[in-house]
This record gives structure tokens, sequence and C-alpha cells, in this order.
């Protein structure tokens, strides 16, 4: 099975803090998992992925078909945005 994937990063001193915020706020209604480092969040269309590099975070979204894809991609960007406004954070989808 061919999976779709995309990806974006975001440079920021906080990439735990964004990967907690997030992985918390899904885990009411879907499986996740995540620790300072990395987060998984599985939602029924695909999988989104975090992970803290040296100069920010790299959010992933991988699915079976495109159009799961940019749904995941907004579900996960306009939520991010959402907790990033202070910060004036944005990402940039690129495929994978």
């Amino acid at each position: 099975m061919t999976l779709f994937s995309s990806s974006a990063f975001v440079a920021t001193d906080t990439p735990a803090r964004y990967i907690s915020r997030l992985c918390k706020h899904f885990a009411h209604k879907i499986p996740v998992n995540f620790d300072e480092q990395q987060g998984r969040i599985e939602f029924g269309a695909g999988v989104a992925t975090l992970k803290a590099e040296n100069q920010g975070l790299r959010l992933q979204v991988e699915s079976a078909n495109s159009e799961d894809l940019q749904r995941l991609e907004g579900v996960v960007g306009s939520h991010f945005e959402r907790f990033a406004w202070r910060d004036e954070l944005t990402l940039d989808w690129q495929p994978n």
C-alpha cells in the first residue's frame, strides 16, 4: 500500500511544549503517545508524528490517500497554529 505523506518544520526553542499540547489535546478522543522528544497521534484517516529537532519541531502526516492527507494537514495545522498564536508560528506542508 502506498502512503501519502507530507511534513512541515517550524523553528522554535520549545518543541516539547508543542508536542505536549497537541498530544494532550487529541488524547481525549484518539490514541496518542508522546514524550518530550516525539509524539504520535493516530487519527482514523492516518497518523501524525511530531519530533523535536535541534532548531525546532518537525510535524509529519501520513495517510492512505491524498484527500485524507489534506484533511490531516488541515486538522493538525489548525490546532498547532491555535496553540502557537502567541509566537505567530505557521506551518508550510511539503510533500515527502
